[in-house]
């Protein structure tokens, strides 16, 4: 299965993350401007059709990236977005968790990426650590959903996603209305989120893992370190991060991936994962490769 569906939507498995293309701690502009914009127009030509951003990205700056480069927008293409935080002047990530603030910023990715409606925003649950999940505050949770089901019904998105969530969030959340898509942390060594995603696959609700390849804020990256990964592309004649972004496809079929990237040539190499297929061998060694 090279598509599933996100809300409304039917995209392919492997999208692009727009989350590397500002600044270095996605904060201000890229270094390259012309190498961002050109890997939005390759992603394009490449055939990808979800692209995943976030106006806390730069922030503004990936948002503005996506419109000058593909503005106006292929009719397949799925833009994606999320709320739940902004950036302060010195680049921290702060919590914008009330409803009015998720409406504010729904309607301010509205407007910078020259759109009427996006396909799916995701509602970020804010505890600090995205790859960390709190407990629910019922309360606030029900007002945030109410906040984001009133933008899906005046037409303003598509689809409602969450992201960093725990299996009663989401639990919650489908007692009250449809969900398009699930953003948690997902890999190879941290598998914490399996229960929300096998209830994701059972609902049909598009998976859609972060730090896929590890975490993007650590030196230390025990995913594309980890000896079963190294052997197995060395084997293979692929590179770690093909192998396994390769295996997180091979989880389910709901599992849909944005790699992130500022550079055309690795944006080439994390769309060649669609066509790896794992044998028997390779996808055990690598399900037994989870950290301790």
């Amino acid at each position: 299965m090279d598509s599933f569906t996100l809300g409304t939507h039917t995209v392919g498995r492997v999208g692009f993350g727009a989350m590397q293309l500002p600044g270095p701690g996605v904060f201000g502009p890229p270094r390259d401007r012309d190498q961002a914009l050109a890997v939005l127009r390759r992603a394009v030509e490449l055939g990808i059709n979800h692209i995943d951003t976030a106006q806390f990205y730069g922030p503004d700056v990936a948002n503005q990236l996506i419109r000058e480069a593909l503005h106006p927008y292929p009719g397949d293409l799925a833009l994606v977005s999320k709320v739940g935080a902004r950036r302060d002047d010195q680049g921290n990530w702060t919590p914008a968790q009330q409803p009015d603030e998720l409406r504010a910023d729904i309607e301010q990715n509205l407007a910078t990426l020259g759109v009427d409606r996006i396909a799916a925003v995701n509602l970020r649950i804010h505890s600090g650590d995205p790859s960390s999940v709190g407990p629910v505050d019922r309360e606030l949770f029900g007002r945030q959903l109410d906040a984001m089901t009133a933008a899906r019904d005046e037409g303003l998105i598509e689809g409602i996603g969450l992201s960093s969530i725990g299996i009663d969030h989401l639990r919650i959340a489908l007692d009250r209305t449809e969900i398009a898509c699930v953003q948690n942390a997902y890999n190879l060594v941290d598998r914490s989120s399996q229960p929300v995603l096998d209830l994701c696959t059972d609902r049909g609700i598009a998976f859609v893992p972060f730090f896929p390849l590890g975490s993007a804020f650590t030196a230390d990256n025990p995913v594309l370190g980890h000896p079963a990964v190294r052997s197995e592309a060395e084997k293979l004649g692929r590179t770690p991060a093909q192998i396994a972004l390769a295996w997180t496809l091979s989880v389910a079929p709901n599992v849909l991936l944005i790699p992130g990237t500022s550079s055309v040539a690795h944006l080439e190499e994390n769309t060649a994962v669609a066509d790896i297929e794992l044998d028997r061998e390779t996808k055990t060694a690598l399900d037994s490769a989870i950290s301790a």
